[in-house]
């Protein structure tokens, strides 16, 4: 018989930090994973600012874009509060077809001058979700590219520099970027007191999960399914992964 594959121990995050900016593509992105650690972070008092590139407006096949797009951005906002996030930035770059590449950097290096913050926190930018068969989108991919190379962008004074004014400068004070849910994630954190937020985080995302597959999507049941693994990996009953990216090294 043969024995079972031994899953490697997850190192926790550093938790030795104040200010995060969270960047991803579309609203329910953080939800779909992340959002429980977020909780756990606003209620340490850390201040976290989300920025979507995208307000998902081509995301719920029944409702046309215009429309879409007031909603998601309305039950972005409304789940952001759920986990202590008062600041909700929508980019208003098109959904579905994000294209990695200078003006996705610029846009995102703004952001990241004016919050300056030490931890910048994504989604899953690689190939699949599972490191073999389970296929990624294309925004995801485009997005956590362009934020690797936005964080380093915003601390070059003479990359976009017509964003340096009205008092902005260049920011290099990022530490690290922590992508969720990598399948390349060494590191978490301990969710277990912060994962019914994290859930009704994800239940708040109303009109886009009633338009997932016959509308069975049971959020507790999909969330514990990610972070039960994932903490018996940190030695918990519920974590958080992330594939850590250090910016403290150069």
């Amino acid at each position: 018989m043969t024995e079972p594959t031994a899953v490697a121990p997850l190192e926790p995050v550093t938790e030795d930090w104040q200010r995060a900016l969270a960047v991803v593509a579309h609203p329910d992105d953080l939800e779909f994973g992340g959002a429980a650690a977020i909780a756990r972070w606003t209620g340490q008092g850390k201040r976290i600012v989300y920025c979507l590139v995208t307000s998902g407006e081509a995301g719920i096949d029944g409702m046309p874009p215009q429309r879409a797009r007031l909603v998601r951005e309305e039950e972005q906002r409304a789940s952001a509060a759920l986990v202590g996030v008062d600041t909700v930035e929508f980019l208003g770059l098109p959904d579905g077809v994000l294209e990695y590449g200078v003006p996705l950097r610029r846009a995102i290096a703004e952001v990241v001058r004016r919050h300056r913050p030490e931890i910048v926190l994504t989604n899953n930018f690689r190939d699949t979700w599972d490191g073999s068969y389970a296929l990624n989108q294309a925004d995801h991919i485009a997005t956590g590219r362009a934020v690797l190379d936005a964080v380093r962008d915003a601390g070059n004074r003479w990359v976009f520099p017509e964003q340096l004014t009205e008092g902005v400068e260049p920011w290099n004070g990022v530490r690290q970027v922590w992508a969720a849910a990598s399948p390349r994630s060494a590191h978490g954190v301990d969710v277990t007191d912060t994962f019914a937020q994290g859930v009704a985080s994800l239940r708040a995302h109303h009109a886009y999960l009633t338009g997932l597959g016959d509308g069975s999507f049971d959020a507790e049941e999909f969330l514990e399914g990610l972070a039960r693994p994932t903490g018996t990996r940190l030695g918990v009953r519920y974590g958080v992964a992330f594939e850590v990216f250090r910016f403290d090294l150069w």
